[in-house]
């Protein structure tokens, strides 16, 4: 049997381009040549393009293939999804990759667009009993009443966009004075927002993955941020110390992986997981869910596979190996 051809797919419409062309580059370089014929293919809003040796190959959209500079047509056997934020992480692509019969890594359409949002996530798994912090949800145009809103959460508080990543738009607000900025900050990124309290405790970021058949907690980072919180700077610019096993005793630990673990499973994650987590009196509130997590050197997920045994070829080949065998979606249904 041939080698399957495999698109790892990279870029996105936001900021966080530049931090999945890292992670791309990592599983491009990580899959096995003996199985897969591997491809770069790159998703901006301008332009789709097959990265090919040092020549730009044109994606066509209507079945996602490229054609090769010697005339062979490439139709991709599936797609390796590492798009952060839109539109690889929001459902968007794959709901098209869906509608053209393309397999790919991750979850389905709507678990992705389900947990880019913050406040329907959090909505959901409130049913579970996964504590969250209080926050206020508030639509572009919406009143604000800072007062009120103060004195319900407390400052300092949080200001954040409801759909973006890599903490992009997120404002600590320690002062009243600094509301104005933080909510223009957020709404810079996405016309809803969440204004959360400020939960004082360990900050946590807990892999979980589905390896081999089982749904696995791949490891629990303890983040120590040296800026006021895990932001941007704190993720990618070394303003942060990343702790691989937490410093956690023995109870919390149980108690943090199995609140993970049922976060995965009642949100019908696959793939690739990170969700984060501020433990404080030794209970787990949810953050946020992440389906596509960074996937470069520095991320934390490569640090956990290392701490957990799992190499980086093994988890990479995992996720193509279960792409592979997914069902088509577009299949037409017959009452035959």
């Amino acid at each position: 049997m041939g080698k399957k051809n495999i698109a790892v797919v990279m870029g996105g419409y936001s900021d966080e381009y530049k931090v999945s062309l890292k992670s791309g580059e990592l599983i491009y370089t990580s899959l096995d040549r003996d199985l897969y014929n591997v491809y770069n293919v790159v998703v901006l809003a301008d332009e789709w393009y097959c990265q090919y040796n040092d020549e730009k190959l044109s994606i066509d959209k209507s079945d996602f293939s490229t054609t090769l500079p010697t005339g062979e047509k490439v139709i991709f056997d599936a797609c390796f999804n590492t798009i952060h934020g839109k539109p690889g992480e929001n459902g968007v692509l794959q709901a098209y990759w869906d509608t053209i019969g393309m397999r790919y890594t991750g979850c389905d359409f709507y678990q992705s667009a389900l947990t880019f949002n913050k406040k329907d996530t959090l909505a959901v798994l409130a049913k579970y009993n996964i504590p969250s912090a209080d926050s206020v949800y508030l639509r572009k145009g919406d009143i604000i009443n800072k007062e009120e809103i103060v004195e319900r959460l407390g400052i300092p508080l949080f200001v954040k966009p409801n759909q973006s990543g890599s903490s992009l738009g997120i404002t600590m607000v320690q002062d009243i004075s600094q509301f104005d900025k933080a909510i223009e900050d957020a709404y810079a990124q996405d016309d809803e927002i969440l204004i959360e309290e400020y939960l004082k405790g360990t900050e946590v970021s807990v892999g979980v993955i589905d390896y081999k058949g089982e749904i696995i907690v791949l490891g629990i980072t303890e983040i120590v941020s040296l800026n006021a919180f895990f932001d941007y700077e704190a993720k990618y610019g070394g303003k942060s110390k990343e702790i691989t096993p937490a410093r956690l005793d023995d109870a919390t630990r149980k108690t943090v992986e199995e609140i993970a673990i049922r976060a995965y499973k009642s949100l019908g994650m696959s793939g690739f997981s990170r969700s984060e987590y501020i433990i404080c009196d030794g209970i787990p509130y949810m953050l946020e869910m992440n389906t596509n997590p960074g996937f470069s050197p520095a991320s934390i997920l490569p640090q956990q596979a290392a701490h957990y045994g799992i190499s980086i070829k093994d988890l990479c080949g995992n996720e193509v190996e279960k792409a592979l065998a997914k069902p088509l979606k577009n299949v037409r249904e017959t009452n035959d």
